[in-house]
This record gives C-alpha cells, structure tokens and sequence, in this order.
C-alpha cells in the first residue's frame, strides 16, 4: 500500500517501466480484482463511493459519469472509452509526466474503466508533440497486447478489450470532449450540440465515455487497495491524490503528487522551493492558463475544489503559474489572449471575432497606441464572452485571467496607456 499511488514507480532519469517492472512492482493488481469475480457494476459503485473527481479540470465525479452510459445485457452493442491526453491548457504538463513514466498505469486504468462500461476498443488521443510519451505508450500497448492483458478474454473474464494509440494534429479545443470526438473521427474539431451526451452518443454515435490521463491512472489504485485507503488520502471533500505542478519564477518548478487539502503555500514555498532571489509572488494562476487571478492572500487556502471555488476560481488542472512583480501583467494576460484567439475553432461568434478583437487590443497597450476606451473594451469583452455566451467554454476559460487581471491590476493597465508603454519595460 502508498500514498503515492500515481508517481511511486515514476523516475523520468530511467524512462518508462517495462511490463515485467511494472508487474514486479504490484502493477495491474487492481486489474486483476475483475477476474476474482467483480461485476461492472461492483466496479462502478467502487468508483463511486470512493468519490474520485476527473482531474481534466471540470473536476465531475467520475462513477456518475459512467453510470449515465445506457444499461444494456447486449454486449454486442458498441461502447468507446476515450483518453484524453491532449494536454494543451497553459501551464500543465502532469499528463505528460505520467505517460512517459509509468505507461502501464494508464494502461490497466483503461481496462479497468473499460469494463467498468463495457467497452470494447479505446482510444488514446494523444497531444502530437509528447514524442516520448508515443514512445512509451505504443511500447506498453504491445507489451500488455503480448502478454495478453489486451485482446480477446483478457484475464480469463472472457472481456475483449483494445487500444488505439492516436496522436492528435494538436488544438486547444480538443480539451473539449465532443470536438475532441469530431477531431478522432476525422472531421474539423469544432465541439457538437448538447444533448446528446457523449455518454449516450458519442464517437460515431455510440455510447462513450472521455476520460482524462490522471483520472485513469487513479482507477488501479481504488480497485488494489480499496475505498476508504483512497478516501484517506485527501481532505477537504476531495479524495485521493493529486498532480499540483507550479511553473514560474520559483526555484524548483515541477510537478509533485500530493493529497487535496495541501495548501498553496507549501506547495510553492515548500515544493517549489519559493520564489528565486530578488523577485517577489504578485498572484497566480491556480489551475492553467483558463483560471482566475489569485493572490499572496490566498497562499493558505487548501487545495481543493470547493476552497478554490470559493475564492472566485477554479481548481481545474492543478497545476500554477506564477507572476512575479518583475513580470508585467498586461504582458502575461495578452499572451494569453493571443493564445486563446489562436486556438479558437470559429465556431461561434463571440469567440471567432472577439478574441482575434481582444488580441488585437493588448498589442496596441503594449505598443502604447492604447486608449482608456480600449479598457472599458476589454471589460465589455468579458461579458460577451462570459458564460452562457459561447458554444463551448473556451471564451469563458480566457475571460477567467483577463477579468480578474483587469479587476486586480487596473493600475498597470492604466500605466499603459497614461505613459504610452509598458512600464515594466
């Protein structure tokens, strides 16, 4: 038993576990508990009660998504489970991490959520420039295809079960599940209508559940060591473990499992070793790059869903990035927004013209060709590109830095424009 249960085999400096170490180290244990006669059903109400949250960033709980996956004793009706390890929020790199380090991992959570929904082929939709995590992942895939822990009657359950590795031309809206699913079919990556669910009808029009990397790779861990072990790790509401990662102006920026309910505070300070010589924390981004603004006031706050929720933000990826108060803010949320515009798929109206619009402002505040008008703009834009406003949530997601920056830092805004440039530069 750990209480590391996702990076304890994880050492990057040695690449990838083999499925010989991965077995010698107590590996695909959880996966074997389905041939001591556990039902899809025992399963899922396994993963229920151990309360597991998908670590993608919505943070929904993970057996209620499953379990809106049509019942049917037809076996010869199609189900699909899709991973999603595409990877593109700024700042995150805790998928990456897992797929290069202990394949075999995501591997035995595919087929214990695969199972769990009767699926009998998977996809793992993988981001096109993680070069080495394809490697490890297509060498585990046959390694595990060999030693028959894929194929037909896996574990002697008479289960058949498949992987298809597929590397992604790499978009941000592909973190959107239903243009991730348009994009594997080989149609533009635009996001569909809902209803339906994918749940119900997802890829090709069969029942489907997506899934992120991490939230997999937890599934083996609750199925070898049982639900109150895996509620034991966290606090605050959330169970488990987490991948925090913290990028920016510390000394050591990484990525660290730890329990819910560690604060902020260690994990920069004591994790991330605090903030290098001559330069001082100004606010953070908690969770990507589609979070809001928080400050040195909230280094206390735990790290949960609900703690973070109710600060005004969100969770979401776990992963921080900081800004330094030698970093211009205006700076880092434009080039945000310029990512954002880019990686819009034009579906929609507000997000098509009003990032490229929200873009276009930020190079003339940096360029000191800004007005005053620009930044009331810039707040009209958070409006319209707001919740409820857009076909999916990736406006929505950008306007989390840019109306909390504007909220936060009015002052540098103001600067901009007032001394026609960027006062940090």
């Amino acid at each position: 038993m750990t209480d590391r249960p996702l990076t304890k085999n994880i050492d990057l400096s040695r690449g990838a576990l083999s499925l010989k170490e991965y077995v010698a180290a107590g590996g695909y244990a959880g996966a074997r508990a389905i041939a001591n006669g556990l039902e899809p059903s025992d399963v899922l109400e396994r993963v229920k009660n151990s309360g597991l949250k998908g670590r993608g960033g919505a943070g929904f709980p993970t057996g209620l998504k499953w379990s809106f996956v049509p019942k049917s004793d037809d076996v010869s009706i199609q189900r699909y489970l899709v991973v999603n390890a595409d990877e593109m929020e700024p700042g995150t790199f805790k998928d990456r991490m897992l797929m290069e380090g202990d394949p075999h991992l995501l591997i035995e959570g595919m087929i214990i959520a695969a199972y769990t929904i009767q699926a009998t082929r998977a996809f793992i939709f993988l981001r096109g420039e993680y070069f080495d995590a394809e490697r490890s992942i297509a060498k585990a895939i046959a390694e595990a295809r060999d030693s028959g822990y894929l194929g037909r009657d896996i574990f002697g359950t008479g289960f058949d079960f498949d992987i298809v590795l597929h590397t992604s031309a790499g978009r941000y809206i592909c973190g959107e599940e239903t243009a991730l699913l348009n994009a594997l079919e080989g149609k533009r990556a635009n996001p569909r209508a809902k209803p339906p669910f994918p749940q119900v009808s997802g890829l090709w029009g069969k029942p489907t559940i997506v899934n992120n990397v991490e939230t997999l790779c937890n599934l083996p861990g609750i199925l070898a060591y049982g639900v109150e072990w895996y509620q034991s790790l966290g606090s605050g509401g959330d169970f488990g473990t987490k991948l925090f990662g913290v990028s920016g102006r510390v000394n050591t920026p990484g990525c660290w499992e730890l329990p819910f309910g560690v604060s902020i505070r260690e994990v920069i300070e004591g994790y991330g070793g605090g903030m290098q010589e001559g330069y001082a924390l100004k606010a953070f981004l908690p969770g990507g790059g589609s979070t809001d603004f928080l400050t040195p006031e909230h280094l206390d706050t735990p790290l949960t869903y609900t703690a973070i929720g109710e600060l005004g933000s969100r969770l979401a990826t776990g992963t921080m990035i900081l800004l330094d108060d030698k970093t211009c803010p205006v700076g880092m949320i434009g080039n945000l927004m310029k990512f954002f515009a880019h990686e819009s798929c034009g579906f929609c109206t507000p997000c098509r013209d009003g990032l490229p619009w929200v873009d276009t402002i930020f190079r003339d505040l940096e360029s000191g060709k800004g007005s005053f008008k620009d930044i009331d703009v810039l707040k009209d834009h958070v409006g319209y590109l707001g919740p409820g406003r857009t076909f999916c949530a990736l406006a929505p997601g950008a306007t989390a830095p840019l109306g909390s920056g504007l909220r936060l830092f009015a002052d540098e805004f103001a600067a901009h424009v007032s001394g026609a440039k960027c006062p940090y530069h």
